[in-house]
């Protein structure tokens, strides 16, 4: 790891969780603190210092040297410094304005089986726009006039923290800042009406991802996170993402293949048993997601990502 002064330190090197804050005018970028979060990008500006505007610009403009910088202000300014309980925080969606919103289906075996789906030999990927993302604490309007068949998927997401093609398997954690919680929120008689997925899986708001960027060297293995879901409270995914047919590595490998990936660019990497789609009763007669119901995301050590349904 990089020592703390160099100045090519990369977003994967800091020790904290960072996360976007909506403000009326824009976004700004937060790193949690004992008691809550700071604004980095307004601390920055009090003090002399620079900081990016967001998570946006930290990533594809490689300024995490400003915010190792800000986060030590922090450290030797203590009580000085304002923090907002994490309960008051507006977070906004982890990113903004990526250039691609990769996604990968059918990636857990247990998931394949369930839905009677052959197990893939290649990851099947699709894709989402940036009309999808939305934001912990947001909330999804459900395209009522075109669907009704509402199911919730969470992922682990990937961040990526460098431009890159055709990545090794050995060196593919190598270009990733860190990791988020996802919801691939999706519409399934859209989703299953053609062979394409697209039109069950972008509708605006369908993206939530957040709330935090988790830095790469603070995940351990990606592939040994415990993942769960609740619905109204009620537990309905738990799972492991070591249960990944296509693990991280090879799914960094695989689409840097297939097309360059950018810095800021996101990876929605499949979901595990448990979805509404693979329960055995008639789709007819199967409790879909509905306006009102508060879907929360939860990955090992990446927080809680929650959304309600309108």
């Amino acid at each position: 790891m990089n020592s703390r002064n160099e100045p090519n330190i990369q977003v994967s090197d800091l020790d904290a969780r960072l996360a976007n804050l909506r403000l009326d005018d824009g976004y700004a970028l937060g790193a949690e603190v004992k008691g809550g979060v700071v604004n980095l990008t307004a601390l920055a500006a009090a003090i002399g210092l620079s900081a990016p505007r967001d998570i946006d610009d930290l990533l594809q403009n490689r300024r995490a040297p400003e915010v190792r910088a800000v986060l030590d202000a922090i450290e030797s300014r203590g009580s000085e410094v304002a923090v907002t309980p994490i309960s008051e925080v507006p977070f906004a969606p982890l990113v903004t304005r990526p250039e691609k919103i990769i996604c990968v289906g059918f990636n857990y075996r247990e998931h394949a089986i369930e839905t009677n789906t052959p197990v893939p030999k290649a990851p099947p990927l699709f894709n989402k726009f940036n009309n999808a993302l939305n934001s912990h604490g947001g909330v999804v309007h459900l395209p009522t006039r075109a669907a009704r068949q509402f199911d919730y998927e969470t992922e682990l997401v990937i961040v990526f923290g460098r431009n890159c093609r055709d990545v090794p398997e050995d060196d593919a954690l190598d270009v990733v800042a860190g990791y988020t919680i996802g919801n691939d929120v999706s519409a399934r008689e859209l989703q299953t009406a053609t062979s394409q997925f697209l039109a069950g899986k972008t509708s605006d708001g369908f993206g939530p991802v957040g709330p935090w960027l988790v830095p790469r060297g603070m995940v351990r293995d990606p592939n040994a996170l415990k993942l769960q879901t609740w619905v109204n409270g009620t537990i309905r995914q738990d799972w492991n993402t070591r249960d990944m047919i296509f693990d991280c590595r090879r799914l960094i490998a695989y689409a840097s293949s297939v097309m360059s990936i950018k810095a800021g660019d996101i990876m929605f990497t499949g979901t595990p048993q448990g979805v509404i789609l693979g329960e055995k009763a008639p789709r007819e007669e199967r409790r879909w997601l509905k306006a009102g119901d508060e879907v929360v995301s939860s990955l090992e050590g990446l927080g809680e990502l929650r959304v309600k349904l309108m």
